[in-house]
């Protein structure tokens, strides 16, 4: 497989993948009568055995084996697992609470998130943009906090959560697809934990429609599937291409609370995404130089390697 036919394959995985993450909501939706805990554990439960069958079918239990042989590994993951539950629970609530509007602020707020975590704990420097994109989303953070007299805590929570996983999986030696079967089993403790000591109600799937119940059993699919696309995007794709593409997710997301779920978009909400996609603006014309100026040096590199081999 060429590199063209290469990157051809890995943009169509990256689309599918951000825009089943922006579709997801109308998923939740259809289960709103069900409480967010509820549904977190028929997530944990379905996906857990999905992930189950993938790992058997494509025959990695020897990476999972490896994995859990590292004590630093596996704290890790228990620990990233306990922030993907969080992040999963937030989302589930946000949506069929009708938040959706602060979810997607929360994931476009994302990467800017990233940016500074990477330079606080991986050593990572800010590029003179960067700094410029994180100043403006702050001063859209700020002026939310004026107009309602609150922090946006919805879009926050989500948006640091989820780049303390993504953290924290990058210090993890493990690739994606064990990594989060071991997550999601090391999830199925609490699972339990829930099921005695707070309802054991759950599991009995009899008090619910057939069409319920499909839904619920769906739910593996709902987490897994994006996350397969996503790796196969990651692997024929440079990460820095990847990251024009997630942008997809929040937007879908934007536009079914604005026009689909009629959420009320404020003044005030509307000029905070204002300030946010600009920010977006700035940090992906930056992330865009930096690629081709990386692509230039190594074309140059190459060049030149080539001439000398020849002489």
């Amino acid at each position: 497989m060429n590199n063209q036919t290469n990157a051809s394959s890995g943009a169509l995985f990256a689309i599918a993948a951000y825009s089943m993450w922006g579709f997801a909501p109308i998923y939740f939706k259809q289960l709103t009568q069900i409480p967010a805990q509820d549904i977190l554990i028929h997530r944990i439960v379905w996906a857990a055995l999905l992930l189950l069958g993938l790992i058997f079918v494509l025959k990695q239990f020897s990476m999972v084996q490896l994995a859990i042989r590292s004590k630093k590994t596996l704290y890790t993951l228990i620990i990233a697992g306990l922030l993907l539950a969080g992040n999963w629970f937030l989302f589930i609530w946000a949506v069929n609470n009708d938040y959706l509007l602060e979810a997607s602020l929360g994931y476009y707020i994302n990467p800017l998130v990233n940016v500074a975590f990477g330079a606080l704990f991986l050593g990572e420097r800010f590029r003179p943009l960067q700094i410029t994109a994180v100043a403006v989303a702050l001063i859209g953070v700020s002026y939310s906090i004026i107009s309602y007299g609150k922090l946006p805590w919805i879009a926050l929570t989500l948006a640091v959560s989820f780049s303390l996983y993504g953290l924290l999986r990058k210090k993890a030696s493990v690739d994606s697809l064990p990594g989060l079967f071991i997550e999601t089993m090391l999830m199925l403790p609490f699972v339990f934990l829930y099921l005695t000591v707070v309802s054991n109600s759950i599991g009995n799937m009899n008090q619910f429609t057939t069409s319920t119940n499909l839904l619920l059993i769906a739910a593996g699919a709902v987490t897994v599937a994006p996350l397969l696309c996503f790796t196969a995007a990651a692997r024929r794709l440079r990460y820095s291409t990847l990251g024009f593409f997630q942008y997809i997710g929040p937007s879908i997301m934007f536009l079914l609370a604005t026009f689909v779920y009629n959420e009320p978009l404020s003044q005030a909400r509307l000029i905070t995404f204002l300030f946010v996609w600009m920010a977006l603006v700035i940090f992906s014309y930056d992330s865009l130089r930096q690629h081709r100026k990386v692509r230039a040096q190594l074309n140059e590199t190459n060049a030149t390697s080539t001439n000398a081999t020849a002489k």
